[in-house]
This record gives C-alpha cells, sequence and structure tokens, in this order.
C-alpha cells in the first residue's frame, strides 16, 4: 500500500516569489512542443514549418490554453463554487484547468494563427496534434504533484493503490499516472509514428480526437468524477466522459472523410 508523499506545492522561492510544481509543469509542457515541434518539422519538411513558426505557435497555444483551460474549468465543471469564489478564477497557478476547455480554446488559437500566416486550419491542427500529449502527461503530473483529481476507491487490493491522507483513509487509484502514462505517452507513441508518414489532411487531427476521446474515457472510469455541471449523467457517466463521446464521433468521421480523399501531407 502507498501513500502519497504529500509534496510541498512550491517548488522553491526567489525572495517573495514562489514558484509552484503545477506551474512547471506547464513550462515543461512548453519546453517539449517547441522541441518536439522541431523535430517534427526536420523529419517531414514538406510540411512547411520552421523554427519562427513553431515559436510563434506556441505563442498562440499559451493564451488558447491558459484562456481556455481555465474558462472550461469555470463553466464545465464548477461554476457554483466560482460563482462563489469569483476572485479565485484568476488563480490558475493553484491548479484546475479543464482539458476540454483548454481544447477548444487551442482550436480558436490555431484558427487565428491560420489566418495571420496564411496557412490552412486542419494544416495546423495536423502539425501541433503529436506534440500535445507530452503537454498533457506533464499536466498530470502536476495533478499528481498538487494532491487533486484523485482515483477512485479501488474494489480489490492493488500493490500501487495510494492513500490520499487529506481526502480518506481509503486506498485509491492513482489516475492521476494512468492519465499521465494513457492521454500521455501512449497517446504521444500512436500520434508520433502515426504523423512521420504522409497522411490525408485532417487525418492526424482526427487520430487524436479518437485516441484522446477513448483513452480519457476509460481513465474516468478509476478517477473521482469532477462535479461537473450535471453531476453524473445517464448511464452513470461522468461530464467529462460525455464531453469524450462527441470528441471520438467527430474523430471517426473526420478519419473516414480524409481516407476518402487518398494521402495529402
Amino acid at each position: 500500500m502507498l501513500v502519497h508523499p504529500q509534496f510541498d506545492p512550491i517548488a522553491f522561492s526567489l525572495g517573495p516569489l514562489s514558484v509552484r510544481w503545477y506551474g512547471l509543469m506547464y513550462l515543461v509542457a512548453f519546453v517539449l512542443f517547441v522541441v518536439l515541434g522541431r523535430l517534427h518539422a526536420r523529419r517531414r519538411p514538406e510540411l512547411g514549418w520552421d523554427e519562427q513558426g513553431i515559436d510563434d505557435l506556441l505563442m498562440y497555444g499559451v493564451i488558447g490554453v491558459i484562456v481556455g483551460g481555465r474558462l472550461g474549468e469555470v463553466l464545465f465543471f464548477q461554476p457554483g463554487y466560482y460563482l462563489q469564489h469569483p476572485g479565485e478564477i484568476l488563480a490558475v497557478w493553484k491548479g484546475g484547468m479543464s482539458f476540454h476547455g483548454g481544447f477548444l480554446g487551442v482550436l480558436v488559437a490555431m484558427w487565428l494563427y491560420g489566418r495571420r500566416h496564411g496557412k490552412g486550419f486542419w494544416q495546423v491542427t495536423d502539425f501541433i496534434a503529436p506534440l500535445v500529449p507530452t503537454g498533457l502527461a506533464a499536466g498530470r503530473l502536476g495533478n499528481f504533484i498538487n494532491g487533486e483529481l484523485w482515483g477512485r476507491p479501488v474494489e480489490t487490493e492493488l500493490p500501487w493503490a495510494m492513500i490520499f491522507p487529506w481526502v480518506d483513509a481509503l486506498p485509491r487509484h492513482p489516475s492521476q499516472l494512468y492519465q499521465a502514462a494513457g492521454e500521455g505517452l501512449l497517446l504521444f507513441l500512436l500520434l508520433w509514428s502515426y504523423s512521420a508518414s504522409p497522411r490525408p489532411l485532417r487525418a492526424v487531427s482526427a487520430m487524436f480526437l479518437v485516441g484522446y476521446g477513448a483513452l480519457r474515457f476509460v481513465a474516468e472510469f478509476f478517477r473521482t468524477p469532477d462535479p461537473g455541471i450535471f453531476g453524473t449523467l445517464s448511464l452513470g457517466l461522468s461530464t467529462a466522459q460525455w464531453l469524450c463521446v462527441p470528441m471520438v464521433l467527430a474523430g471517426l468521421l473526420m478519419l473516414a472523410a480524409a481516407r476518402t480523399r487518398g494521402t495529402g501531407r
């Protein structure tokens, strides 16, 4: 039986400035985006991306992730709490970022980037799709360090079951680590391999939707559901799981449509 280490959420302090682990995980995510983006551009030079374009993409993506992720958390998952504590809406360093909100924010940011730089929307999203999962993994590690988004109680003995002492004394699934491994590393390996060869336009984006949606849907069975706007919905599924359903369906439809167009870029 394991016990959560109860990390200090502050990694280090510089005078009056405290640097939190959660913020450092976002920094790791952004650095990995740039490094992997440059590697991807070199192995697929026909896609027409250079270092400046990747740096600009990061700037747009950072804004989309932070604004969309926070608004998603506020509107989709904890509207009641933030209505009572509006001053905490901007306190992103404390955690509380919705993937689905961040995903929508990034889509808007990528559309704006494409319009400004003369690139098609799907051209942009196909390029960034393989670069996202490592950032998701870093974010889940940040959740684990923060001791948030803990798992459901285990029903059978598991050697890696973990007690989160501030919650209760029940052994639980370390679901943050499950998600870091699934939606992070496994999805990265899938998309990095898939995008190494020419694919029809929209196919890589579609694969991301299907892969993330399916892996997140499964992970939710091991994670204590977020309250959500509606709590647990029909069929006993969480808000996050129902948000994943249209992602998977849209991805499958996009993948089928992309394959009818033949191999592209």
